[in-house]
């Protein structure tokens, strides 16, 4: 018979000790203990133990070394929540342009070459809306299905993003065309004002644009106060 002792759980063993602990599992139960009373002995479930002896009958010894763990929720993000964090606290600082970057406003495009620029990877855009809503520079109350009609005109908003890495909340200004284009600014302290968002949007959009407020903070009017050309929704 073989000799066992009762041990840890399988899911807190390393690959090597858990390999060793399937091998005398089977061991055991092939030298005729029953599959509940070699569950109870090493502290494992009896399943395990059922699913470690047919998978050793159907495919012998190799079938009992360990298969590379799943990462768990949020470890398959591309950027660490260092480099995420390095990113947003960038956003922060100012416009792209203070950034050394060709951009006026933030936008999807601006904000990939930041992460490449920062992290060394390159983002798809489709990507990219996944780490604003993330932070919740973006939120999921359908802004981009309600996209304004008239060129000219974006829906914007006021939102609070976070930093992965800080607790503090920030604020940015978005607006969204009738195209889907997403265009930002962030700051680490509040707004005071609407106008130098929409003179830079006017700016890198070329033409004259007309703001009109969506799911607007009730907390915030006084912003839409400065802004010529904001249009207030009947």
């Amino acid at each position: 018979m073989v000799e066992v002792q009762q041990g840890p759980g399988a899911r807190s063993l390393p690959a090597d000790a858990l390999e060793q602990l399937r091998r005398q599992a089977v061991a055991a139960v092939g030298s005729g203990l029953s599959q509940t009373r070699v569950a109870r002995m090493f502290g494992v479930s009896r399943k395990a133990v059922g699913s470690w002896v047919r998978a050793y009958e159907s495919g012998g010894e190799s079938t009992l070394r360990p298969r590379p763990r799943g990462r768990r929720a949020g470890e398959q993000l591309v950027l660490s929540a260092a480099q995420q964090g390095r990113v947003v606290d960038v956003l922060a600082a100012g416009p792209p342009d203070a950034a050394g970057l060709p951009w006026l406003v933030w936008t999807r495009k601006a904000v990939a070459e930041l992460v490449a620029r920062e992290c060394g990877v390159v983002l798809s855009g489709t990507t990219i809306d996944k780490y604003l809503l993330r932070w919740e520079l973006i939120g999921r109350d359908g802004m981009f299905s309600r996209r304004p009609g008239c060129p000219g005109t974006l829906l914007v908003t006021c939102t609070h993003p976070r930093s992965p890495t800080g607790s503090r909340a920030l604020h940015a200004l978005v607006a969204v065309s009738g195209r889907g284009t997403l265009q930002f600014l962030v700051a680490a302290a509040p707004f005071t004002g609407v106008a130098e968002f929409r003179r830079r949007l006017r700016m890198q959009c070329g033409r004259e644009v007309r703001l009109v407020p969506h799911d607007w903070p009730t907390a915030h009017p006084a912003l839409l106060d400065d802004g010529q050309d904001v249009v207030l929704p009947a």
